[in-house]
């Protein structure tokens, strides 16, 4: 996932958590050795690989395979991504942390961290320049070891604010502090109803799993041509990867979310599933989801350039309006 509204929500919290832009730079930096991260993915990932083959069982798949689908769809998708992110939707306040602590359990990070990575990311690829460590440029092994273990520093980077109710949040900074620790509980649970076969597929195979996904976006969604929107001025485009939408719970559906961040819904064309998506309408329908934001009743923005048919029929009058007037 990598792409912020741009607009500020009222009140005190704002999508976008990046300040000083005018001052920074998303060229210049350098690449630092991120040790807390290398050492957990590494262990998640040397855990599968060793540990899988030798404690697997059917069940033990099942656990994996639901756990995978629960967290990535109702967590780090609907959770940290649609809703503490972009504000997508309103949801109850104890919605929104339940859905964040499912999100922590992903394994990929905590909520506060979640939020720098993908607004300083989005932000850097949408400027005319950035460093090629948020250009995913280089070959798909090179790319996964450097996002494995790495991070940037920027020389120059923008100030980061999430507002008060991420980074005031005390439950937050709760998970910002323990999210690797979070995944105890669950693997004593694991263990007590399945035994170690249900721990290193449900702790292990998943988490290495999750973050293979997270980087397969992230790489194969920036480094292909724009799928009928582009954004004016960027350096780094969006694809829409089809053949990962299903296990991405429709992040996969990125240049539809590059050019509709604030969007609730990924999957806006016919045929392109997305399970995020349909689990907020689920939340809708039970009155736990309102102010649904789709690209039908968004306001209409500048810096869109239309490249097919079926992106002008999928948005709002207004939107598509602004899309048909020649660039200045």
């Amino acid at each position: 996932m990598s792409a912020m509204s741009g607009e500020a929500a009222s009140g005190a919290f704002k999508v976008n958590s990046l300040n000083g832009l005018d001052t920074a730079s998303a060229a210049a930096g350098h690449v630092a050795w991120d040790w807390p991260r290398s050492l957990w993915n590494t262990a998640m990932f040397s855990g599968a690989i060793a540990l899988g083959p030798l404690f697997f069982s059917w069940s033990a798949l099942a656990v994996f395979l639901a756990l995978s689908a629960v967290t990535l769809c109702m967590g780090h998708s609907v959770g940290f991504h649609r809703r503490m992110i972009h504000r997508s939707f309103d949801c109850p306040k104890w919605l929104e942390r339940m859905l964040v602590y499912a999100g922590t359990l992903v394994g990929m990070g905590g909520p506060i961290w979640t939020v720098r990575l993908h607004d300083t990311r989005d932000w850097a690829q949408r400027q005319p320049d950035c460093h090629w460590f948020m250009r995913h440029g280089k070959p798909f092994l090179l790319e996964g070891f450097y996002y494995l273990n790495f991070r940037i520093v920027l020389d120059h980077p923008p100030q980061f604010d999430p507002g008060p109710e991420i980074g005031e949040d005390r439950f937050y900074l709760f998970l910002q502090r323990t999210w690797m620790l979070q995944q105890l509980p669950l693997a004593a649970l694991l263990f007590w109803l399945g035994g170690w076969p249900w721990v290193v597929w449900g702790i292990f195979v998943r988490v290495a799993a999750c973050v293979s996904m997270h980087w397969c976006i992230s790489y194969f969604a920036h480094t292909g041509d724009p799928d009928d929107w582009s954004v004016d001025g960027a350096a780094i485009q969006a694809s829409n990867v089809w053949w990962l939408a299903i296990p991405t719970m429709g992040e996969a559906w990125h240049s539809n979310h590059h050019a509709f961040p604030a969007s609730a819904r990924h999957g806006i064309y016919k045929g392109q599933i997305d399970l995020g998506w349909n689990f907020v309408q689920l939340l809708e329908k039970l009155g736990l989801a309102w102010n649904v934001k789709t690209p039908d009743n968004l306001p209409a923005r500048t810096g869109l350039t239309p490249v097919s048919q079926r992106a002008l029929e999928a948005v709002g009058h207004e939107q598509a309006e602004l899309a048909r007037q020649p660039a200045e």
